[in-house]
Protein backbone atom coordinates (compact mmCIF):
# COMPACT_ATOMS: atom_id res chain seq x y z
CA UNK A 1 0.00 0.00 0.00
CA UNK A 2 0.85 3.56 -1.01
CA UNK A 3 1.34 5.93 2.10
CA UNK A 4 -0.65 8.69 -0.20
CA UNK A 5 -3.62 10.09 2.17
CA UNK A 6 -6.13 10.77 -0.92
CA UNK A 7 -9.53 9.11 -0.69
CA UNK A 8 -12.12 8.45 -2.77
CA UNK A 9 -14.79 10.89 -1.53
CA UNK A 10 -17.83 10.37 -3.49
CA UNK A 11 -18.83 9.49 -7.19
CA UNK A 12 -21.42 11.40 -9.05
CA UNK A 13 -23.45 9.48 -11.51
CA UNK A 14 -26.47 10.94 -13.47
CA UNK A 15 -29.64 8.88 -13.72
CA UNK A 16 -33.16 9.51 -14.88
CA UNK A 17 -34.97 8.95 -11.13
CA UNK A 18 -32.94 9.60 -8.51
CA UNK A 19 -35.38 7.99 -5.88
CA UNK A 20 -35.83 4.76 -8.19
CA UNK A 21 -31.36 4.63 -8.47
CA UNK A 22 -31.55 4.96 -4.19
CA UNK A 23 -33.87 2.19 -3.77
CA UNK A 24 -32.38 -0.04 -6.42
CA UNK A 25 -29.13 0.53 -4.92
CA UNK A 26 -30.61 0.39 -1.48
CA UNK A 27 -32.03 -3.08 -2.23
CA UNK A 28 -30.20 -4.70 -5.25
CA UNK A 29 -26.79 -3.75 -4.22
CA UNK A 30 -27.21 -3.02 -0.06
CA UNK A 31 -26.12 0.50 0.10
CA UNK A 32 -27.03 2.35 3.53
CA UNK A 33 -29.45 5.63 2.11
CA UNK A 34 -27.99 8.83 2.59
CA UNK A 35 -30.45 12.08 2.09
CA UNK A 36 -33.04 10.21 -0.03
CA UNK A 37 -35.81 11.70 2.87
CA UNK A 38 -34.81 15.22 2.43
CA UNK A 39 -34.46 14.60 -1.78
CA UNK A 40 -37.92 13.15 -1.78
CA UNK A 41 -39.23 16.50 0.73
CA UNK A 42 -37.31 18.64 -1.61
CA UNK A 43 -35.07 19.52 1.04
CA UNK A 44 -31.87 18.16 -0.83
CA UNK A 45 -30.67 18.34 -4.17
CA UNK A 46 -29.57 14.97 -4.79
CA UNK A 47 -29.82 11.51 -2.75
CA UNK A 48 -26.90 9.58 -2.13
CA UNK A 49 -26.38 5.82 -1.30
CA UNK A 50 -23.23 5.06 1.05
CA UNK A 51 -20.39 3.00 -0.26
CA UNK A 52 -18.50 2.61 3.01
CA UNK A 53 -17.57 5.44 5.76
CA UNK A 54 -15.35 7.63 3.07
CA UNK A 55 -17.24 7.15 -0.22
CA UNK A 56 -20.75 7.46 -1.14
CA UNK A 57 -22.72 8.00 -4.82
CA UNK A 58 -24.63 10.95 -5.47
CA UNK A 59 -27.76 10.33 -7.67
CA UNK A 60 -27.61 13.19 -9.66
CA UNK A 61 -30.69 13.81 -11.82
CA UNK A 62 -29.33 13.99 -15.50
CA UNK A 63 -31.52 16.70 -16.71
CA UNK A 64 -29.60 19.29 -14.19
CA UNK A 65 -26.46 18.06 -16.29
CA UNK A 66 -27.30 21.12 -18.52
CA UNK A 67 -26.65 23.55 -15.32
CA UNK A 68 -23.06 21.88 -15.18
CA UNK A 69 -21.01 25.44 -15.22
CA UNK A 70 -18.03 25.05 -12.86
CA UNK A 71 -15.61 23.90 -15.04
CA UNK A 72 -16.15 24.45 -19.10
CA UNK A 73 -17.65 21.49 -20.46
CA UNK A 74 -18.93 19.84 -17.48
CA UNK A 75 -22.43 20.14 -18.90
CA UNK A 76 -21.39 17.95 -21.58
CA UNK A 77 -19.90 15.16 -18.81
CA UNK A 78 -23.15 13.51 -18.62
CA UNK A 79 -23.14 9.99 -19.58
CA UNK A 80 -18.82 10.19 -20.22
CA UNK A 81 -16.89 8.69 -20.67
CA UNK A 82 -16.61 6.44 -17.14
CA UNK A 83 -16.22 2.47 -18.16
CA UNK A 84 -17.10 1.39 -15.06
CA UNK A 85 -16.99 1.20 -10.90
CA UNK A 86 -15.51 -1.56 -9.10
CA UNK A 87 -17.00 -2.05 -5.57
CA UNK A 88 -14.62 -4.27 -3.39
CA UNK A 89 -16.57 -6.72 -1.05
CA UNK A 90 -15.52 -9.36 1.42
CA UNK A 91 -15.98 -12.83 0.10
CA UNK A 92 -19.58 -13.00 1.85
CA UNK A 93 -20.62 -9.79 0.89
CA UNK A 94 -19.63 -10.91 -2.73
CA UNK A 95 -21.67 -13.93 -2.58
CA UNK A 96 -24.85 -11.98 -0.83
CA UNK A 97 -24.50 -9.33 -3.67
CA UNK A 98 -24.83 -11.59 -6.14
CA UNK A 99 -27.84 -13.45 -4.88
CA UNK A 100 -29.34 -9.76 -4.22
CA UNK A 101 -28.73 -8.45 -7.57
CA UNK A 102 -30.17 -12.28 -8.92
CA UNK A 103 -33.23 -12.02 -6.69
CA UNK A 104 -33.89 -8.48 -8.44
CA UNK A 105 -33.53 -10.01 -11.72
CA UNK A 106 -30.57 -7.25 -12.63
CA UNK A 107 -28.30 -9.21 -15.30
CA UNK A 108 -24.97 -10.84 -14.16
CA UNK A 109 -21.83 -11.28 -15.87
CA UNK A 110 -20.00 -14.67 -15.51
CA UNK A 111 -17.70 -14.77 -12.48
CA UNK A 112 -14.30 -13.65 -14.09
CA UNK A 113 -10.89 -14.50 -11.60
CA UNK A 114 -7.52 -12.86 -11.30
CA UNK A 115 -8.24 -9.80 -12.47
CA UNK A 116 -6.16 -7.27 -11.75
CA UNK A 117 -6.88 -3.94 -9.47
CA UNK A 118 -5.81 -1.76 -6.56
CA UNK A 119 -4.88 -4.60 -4.49
CA UNK A 120 -3.32 -6.88 -7.07
CA UNK A 121 -5.36 -9.87 -8.43
CA UNK A 122 -8.93 -10.34 -7.25
CA UNK A 123 -10.06 -13.87 -6.47
CA UNK A 124 -13.61 -13.12 -8.53
CA UNK A 125 -15.06 -10.29 -10.07
CA UNK A 126 -18.77 -9.87 -12.35
CA UNK A 127 -20.18 -7.07 -13.63
CA UNK A 128 -23.79 -5.52 -13.25
CA UNK A 129 -25.53 -2.25 -15.01
CA UNK A 130 -27.69 -0.08 -12.85
CA UNK A 131 -31.21 0.64 -14.16
CA UNK A 132 -29.80 3.76 -15.35
CA UNK A 133 -26.96 1.90 -17.45
CA UNK A 134 -23.73 2.38 -15.22
CA UNK A 135 -21.78 -0.18 -15.65
CA UNK A 136 -19.97 -1.51 -12.06
CA UNK A 137 -17.70 -4.59 -10.97
CA UNK A 138 -18.05 -5.85 -7.63
CA UNK A 139 -15.13 -8.12 -6.98
CA UNK A 140 -13.30 -9.86 -3.74
CA UNK A 141 -9.78 -10.03 -3.10
CA UNK A 142 -8.33 -13.25 -1.06
CA UNK A 143 -7.19 -12.25 2.75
Amino acid sequence: MTKNSMRLDHIVLWVTDPLAAARFYQGAVGLEPVRVAEFAEGKAAFPSVRVNDETILDLALLAFAERMKMLPGAAASAGHPVNHICLSLPADAFDALRTRLAEHGVPLSDIGHNSFGARGKASRSFYFRDPDGNVFEARHYDE
